[in-house]
């Protein structure tokens, strides 16, 4: 032990000085990335900056099919930046999502650490998710990310790599729980590209995925007035796909910032500190404004902002639907429990692919409860189970085992007696990736996501009401209403009338 206690002295001591070895080179590289963009006292002079530009997403969350080509949203947006007291302004009209028709308008405020949502007039706190996501607008923006990077902890440089084809240094860093690498363009200097790993955990869509890669591009630099550089279009790839394009119009330096612009009012913040911290897991059940209803008997259907039923049999209990994430889906087994003591979950049934319908598969797989689930979306859900959770770790991260899944390729049975159910792939254009599940004894019939309500009593894209219709006839199924992931039950003559007006409304049109 006295011999060996040298060598561990020495190695202690080499490994300290290869890592300020390597913070070295990072710094250096980082610099040396500053005087490239227009020099440090230029950048950190930067007050202000309005953007101006246009953009789109794709839809990855919720397209028709878990791959591309995706459902594309278009955006237009001014954007005003307070660098000096990281406050931000972002107005924001969209269009071309299903349901947009018309430019919506939108504004996302972040002041002292909230975030306001403005809309039609009217001002409400926004979350959790949209306070990462602003914050990392600003933190990792182009005119700020090497600030960013020779602030963090556990700086360091890695080996150089080619991106694009050309060689690139490699910094890395710690940004709160997220790891991020900075390529620098070994000959311009210029970054090229910030890649993140991080967890999402009050975003409902990307929650459902634990660790997530993301990575921001930066190209079409160009030299401002007052000798700054700056890119004029951003690339956003999310799990290593294409997610966010962005282009800038108009770049203005120095804009004349308002207060009023940055202000919130008082019960905004009360809201957001009520709700700005709340994970998926966090979400209660229910909704107040939407009571439980029983549809028949041992037959639960539990609104929310994503709808679960319970519906007991002999045997046990079928969940239909594991909505959002682990922390609800424990709340909806105790419920379970309440509603039906000593009753033993025998099965869940998943019915579509929309990210936020299955982001709470994981709790009933680290139960051993077996998932039911459309043969095509079988891929998703293997992803979902298998998804790396190291940074927000639910039961089944910390205690693996092997999900059951049972494939549902044709119409079949689920239980016996008067809770029996038939679970029906839907198989239609819209409803590619959807099961049904009939309730024969009480002619209900669950529509998983094909029929939403508008607020005005009408439906959400007749198209999926039709196609709803076609899969009662085909499979000469007997129903009286229908009911859904967000659908109380309703007749299903509603459903009928739809699309005969629809055809009625085309036939008045022909010449």
């Amino acid at each position: 032990m006295r011999r060996t206690t040298p060598l561990l002295v020495l190695l202690g001591l080499f490994l300290a000085s290869s890592a300020l070895a390597a913070e070295d080179v990072a710094r250096a590289h980082l610099r040396a990335s500053l005087e490239a963009m227009g020099g440090e006292a230029k950048l950190q002079a930067l007050c202000a900056l309005r953007i101006q530009g246009i953009g789109h997403w794709n839809l990855m969350e919720q397209s028709e099919r878990p791959a591309p080509p995706w459902l594309v949203s278009y955006e237009q947006v001014d954007e005003v930046r307070d660098l000096r007291q990281r406050r931000l302004r972002m107005k924001t009209e969209g269009r071309g999502s299903p349901g947009l028709e018309d430019w919506q308008g939108a504004t996302m405020v972040l002041s002292d650490g909230v975030v306001m949502m403005e809309r039609g007039g009217q001002r409400r706190p926004a979350g959790g998710a949209q306070l990462q996501d602003l914050n990392e607008r600003l933190d990792f923006a182009p005119e700020r990310i090497l600030f960013t990077a020779l602030a963090a902890p556990e700086l360091r440089a890695l080996a150089d790599t080619r991106l694009q084809d050309v060689p690139h240094h490699v910094v890395a860093f710690r940004h709160g729980h997220a790891r991020v690498k900075l390529y620098l363009n070994a000959r311009t200097r210029l970054p090229t590209m910030v890649e993140t790993l991080d967890a999402h955990p009050s975003d409902f869509f990307w929650s459902v995925w634990g660790d997530v890669t993301t990575r921001l591009f930066f190209q079409a630099w160009s030299l401002e007035p007052g000798g700054l550089r700056h890119p004029r279009h951003w690339e956003w790839e999310r799990k290593g796909q294409a997610y966010h394009s962005f282009t800038v119009t108009r770049l203005e330096l120095a804009p004349k910032v308002s207060e009023e612009d940055f202000a919130i009012p008082e019960d905004v913040k009360k809201g957001f500190a009520a709700r700005g911290r709340m994970t998926a897991d966090d979400l209660p059940l229910g909704r107040p404004d939407r009571p439980a209803v029983e549809l028949a008997p041992g037959v639960v259907h539990l609104p929310g902002a994503w709808d679960v039923t319970l519906v007991k049999q002999d045997d046990g209990l079928v969940i239909i639907e594991a909505p959002i994430s682990s922390g609800y889906s424990a709340r909806i087994l105790e419920e379970a429990q309440r509603r039906f003591p000593g009753v033993k979950v025998k099965a869940v049934v998943s019915t579509s692919d929309a990210w936020p319908h299955v982001g709470g598969v994981r709790e009933y797989a680290a139960r051993g409860i077996p998932l039911h689930v459309l043969d095509l979306n079988r891929p998703l859900l293997q992803g979902v189970l298998t998804a790396p959770r190291t940074l927000a770790p639910d039961a089944l991260a910390r205690a693996p085992r092997a999900a059951s899944l049972v494939n549902v390729g044709q119409r079949v049975k689920l239980g016996a007696g008067r809770n029996r159910l038939e679970l029906v792939p839907v198989r239609t254009e819209t409803g590619e990736r959807m099961l049904f599940v009939a309730l024969p004894e009480h002619r209900l019939l669950y529509t998983s996501d094909l029929v939403q309500p508008r607020p005005d009593g009408t439906f959400f894209n007749v198209q999926q009401v039709s196609e709803t219709m076609e899969v009662i006839a085909r499979e000469r199924l007997e129903v009286a209403r229908v009911f859904g992931m967000h659908l109380g039950a309703t007749d299903v003559s509603a459903l009928a009338a739809a699309v005969e007006k629809q055809n009625a409304v085309v036939s008045e049109m022909k010449p």
